[in-house]
């Protein structure tokens, strides 16, 4: 997906007739090759794709083969720069695959191919994204939905749990990168640059102590061992909510890394995301609770709120710096929230109430000088972008 945070949701465009009838046909040829017999695809639904890459799902219209009535094909265009999805998203899913049915929470990979840049994956069926029970009207079917994110993270963390050998060798066996992490370069870089911009832009200095505590953050992030498979986005539009829990949708920034830093993501709800509203009073706490029911059997010290709750605020302050980084030089540009230009609140306010939450949690652990920046940071936002900022509102299903 987009790295406009790390690798959060990029607009969501549909394929050209072209690129889906060439998709199909590359999936044909490789699952024939596969199973050295001819297999058909019939009735492509294109599903979406990030940037141009074509999501589709397909119906098996001949095949001599058991193989299910329809599946689902990712194909990708060429890299970008240094980082390449298509490698993260075939070794996340062959790294994902090799585990135990009761353990899987993402689809199986059925094929795939370099040459093409295709995956083939097992179709999940048209169950409801998050996404939809968060912008729906059910109240509790939302919280329902969030509670079934969060434990589904902590088992899917539990589960892959330190396997990094395992990845590195995958991706090394795929001709990238060995520990390639999308979000550790954006990590330091915002770590280095963020300061200046505060200042340059909003007039803000930024503390020794501040960034002191920064950098000790990063220093966690990078070093640290309680490392499990993460899907490095938090996007609700990547998570179907089935009647076997939440299962995981689309690795292009897939890797092995912190899973404090991931279970941030449920304290600041879906950070990668520009698209984001707020969640009611105790929710995002109900979730951390969750995630940590789940991996308390793996890492036991993590029950112990004198070591996790500094942790996470580390990792919540990470999260805060990498969203200000990405986004502030462009809020006054107008730009559209995400793919829901439509319906999303403004990135200002997404951004400001971010501030505003490190603002609390910091404050809430004694973190003073962190709140007191936090508080300078919230207040130039508000003076520049107005007062409307400050107020984000929850996602349509807990009005």
């Amino acid at each position: 997906m987009s790295v406009d945070i790390t690798a959060g949701p990029q607009d969501i465009d549909d394929a050209a007739p072209s690129e889906l009838d060439d998709a199909v046909k590359a999936a044909e040829s490789v699952l024939s090759g596969r199973f050295g017999a001819p297999v058909r695809l019939a009735d492509p639904e294109d599903l979406g794709g990030a940037g141009r890459s074509v999501v589709a799902r397909v119906r098996v219209a001949h095949t001599p083969f058991s193989l299910p009535r329809t599946l689902v094909l990712k194909r990708y265009p060429s890299p970008v720069a240094d980082r390449d999805p298509f490698a993260h998203e075939v070794v996340s899913h062959k790294l994902l695959t090799a585990l135990p049915g009761e353990d899987r929470l993402t689809p199986e990979l059925v094929a795939q191919d370099n040459g093409k840049r295709l995956v083939v994956l097992e179709d999940l069926g048209k169950a409801p994204r998050l996404a939809e029970k968060l912008l729906g009207t059910d109240a509790r079917a939302a919280e329902r939905g969030l509670l079934a994110w969060a434990h589904a993270m902590g088992r899917l963390h539990a589960a892959t749990a330190g396997r990094d050998a395992d990845f590195d060798a995958l991706m090394r066996r795929q001709g990238s990168q060995c520990c390639a992490d999308p979000i550790a370069v954006d990590v330091h870089t915002a770590l280095a640059g963020l300061p200046e911009l505060l200042a340059d832009s909003l007039g803000v200095p930024t503390p020794d102590p501040v960034r002191e505590f920064a950098e000790q953050a990063v220093r966690g992030f990078v070093t640290s061992r309680r490392r499990a498979f993460s899907p490095s986005t938090s996007c609700p539009d990547n998570n179907l909510v089935t009647s076997r829990g939440v299962r995981f949708l689309d690795f292009e920034g897939g890797c092995v890394r912190d899973v404090v830093f991931d279970a941030a993501c449920l304290r600041v709800p879906f950070p990668s995301c520009w698209c984001a509203y707020g969640l009611p009073a105790g929710m995002s706490e109900a979730m951390v609770a969750a995630w940590r029911a789940e991996v308390s059997s793996v890492w036991p010290d993590l029950d112990d709120d004198a070591v996790f709750l500094p942790r996470l605020l580390e990792a919540q302050l990470l999260w805060v710096w990498l969203g200000t980084w990405r986004g502030l030089p462009g809020l006054g540009a107008a730009l559209p929230s995400g793919h829901r230009p439509l319906d999303s609140p403004p990135r200002g306010t997404v951004l400001t109430a971010r501030w505003a939450r490190l603002r609390a949690d910091a404050l809430a652990l004694g973190v003073k000088h962190v709140a007191a920046h936090a508080d300078e940071v919230v207040s130039a936002l508000v003076a520049r972008y107005g007062a409307h900022v400050a107020e984000l509102p929850v996602y349509p299903a807990f009005r």
